[in-house]
C-alpha cells in the first residue's frame, strides 16, 4: 500500500496505532500489572486466530506493544487495518 491508501485507513484507528516504515502498524497498550497486560494478550491473540491473522505481540509488566503486517506480501494490506480495528474493541 501506498501512502494514499494507507492514511484514510489509519485515520479511522484514531492516534494510538502508528504506521512504521510504510511496513507495518504499531500500537503501545499500558496496563496496571502483568495479568491484565497477560489477558488482554490472550484476547487480542484470540482475534488473531479467528482472523487468521497474525500480530506479533510484545508482553511486558503492564505493557504490550502490538505489531501488525501481512506477511505473505511483507506490508500493510486492508485486513491488517481491519484486525487492528478488532483489537481496538477490547480496551
Amino acid at each position: 500500500m501506498n501512502k494514499s491508501q494507507i492514511t484514510p485507513l489509519i485515520e479511522q484507528l484514531g492516534n494510538d496505532w502508528i504506521v512504521v516504515d510504510d511496513h507495518h502498524l504499531e500500537r503501545k497498550f499500558e496496563f496496571n500489572d502483568f495479568q491484565t497486560a497477560l489477558d488482554f494478550v490472550n484476547s487480542a491473540g484470540e482475534i488473531c486466530e479467528q482472523q487468521a491473522h497474525h500480530a506479533d505481540f510484545e508482553l511486558g509488566w503492564g505493557r504490550v506493544k502490538i505489531s501488525i503486517w501481512t506477511h505473505k506480501i511483507d506490508g500493510l494490506a486492508e485486513s491488517d487495518f481491519y484486525l487492528a480495528a478488532k483489537i481496538n474493541q477490547i480496551k
